[in-house]
This record gives C-alpha cells, structure tokens and sequence, in this order.
C-alpha cells in the first residue's frame, strides 16, 4: 500500500489518460473505428510475424513448428487485408461482437431462470441478458450503427475507468501525505 500511496501521481495519470481517450472516443467515433480496426490489422501482422519466428526456430524434433508458421502466414494476410479493407474488418467485427452478446444474453436468461429458485433478483439477470440479446439483434441487423456503439462503449468504459483510477489515485495521495506527516 506505502509503494501506491508514494506513486498515486502514477495512477492519476493512468486515469486522466483514459478520461482523455474516452472523450476523444465519443467527440470523433468515426475515426476511433478506423484507428482501432487499423490497430487490429497492425497486431494481426506482427503476431504473424512473431509467430512465424517462433515456427522457424522450433526444435528440429518439434511437430508443431509447421501449424505455427501456417498461423503466422494467416496472421499477416488477415493483416493486410484489414489495412487494405477496414470495412470489411469493421463489418466482421461487429458480426462477431453481435454473435457472441446474443448467445451470452441467452445463456444469461437460461441461467436466471434456473437460479430462480436459489436467488432474489434474478430479474437482474434477465433484464441485462436481454439487453445483450437486443444489442446482438440490432448489431446484425445495422452492423455499421452497432459498430459505432461499440466504439461509444469503448469511450464510456474509458471515461468512467479513468475517474475511478483518478478517485483511487488522490484517495492514496491522501493516505501518502499523513503517512508522511
């Protein structure tokens, strides 16, 4: 705790940086979606790369060196197809991202309704596997709003991440200056 209290400046920073980031997700959408699918085609690339150098200098008696070239090859075309076609990367995101909150909203609501029994509240459940649910549906449905949503998530999360590190970091600046008295 004294390590944490004596750096909360570090902390601080931390949270100010993603406020900052947060709110420039929200001012400018657009260009947050191209630079976070442009960053997915970068890593995507690098990965590949890295992954191809690890297949390359596998042991000799290895049997797994040919499947991490293959994913490394893989790797590099995902990436330069995501550079060369960020929409197509976008679309397919968010196709993804809708999939999965359908079927998490399902397993929710199933699940809600077989701790019914064993819990209070679990309407709770119901209500945020249904929102998963509705979020899914409509991301499918209009994939470049639901793109955008989930870029509006993204500045939200970061907005409110970073005032609680903020809180955190003056509450330990607090407790680092009576230590120090």
């Amino acid at each position: 705790m004294v390590v944490l209290a004596r750096n909360w400046w570090l902390l601080a920073l931390r949270g100010l940086v993603a406020v900052i980031f947060g709110v420039m997700t929200l001012f400018n959408p657009a260009a947050s979606l191209a630079v976070l699918v442009l960053f997915f085609g970068a890593y995507a690339m690098v990965d590949g790369i890295f992954a191809i150098i690890a297949g390359a200098t596998a042991p000799s008696g290895s049997r797994r060196w040919g499947w991490l070239i293959a994913g490394g090859v893989l790797g590099i075309l995902v990436g330069i197809a995501t550079l060369f076609m960020p929409q197509v990367t976008a679309f397919v995101l968010t196709v993804w991202i809708a999939v999965w909150a359908i079927f998490v909203g399902i397993a929710q609501i199933a699940s809600a309704i077989r701790l019914r029994k064993e819990i209070e509240g679990e309407f709770w459940l119901i209500l945020g596997g249904a929102v998963a649910v509705l979020f899914g549906i409509w991301a499918l449905i209009s994939p470049l709003a639901g793109a955008f949503a989930i870029t509006f998530g993204i500045g939200f999360f970061a907005i409110v991440y970073g005032v609680t590190m903020l809180a955190v970091a003056f509450r330990l600046r607090g407790l680092h200056g009576r230590a120090a008295a």
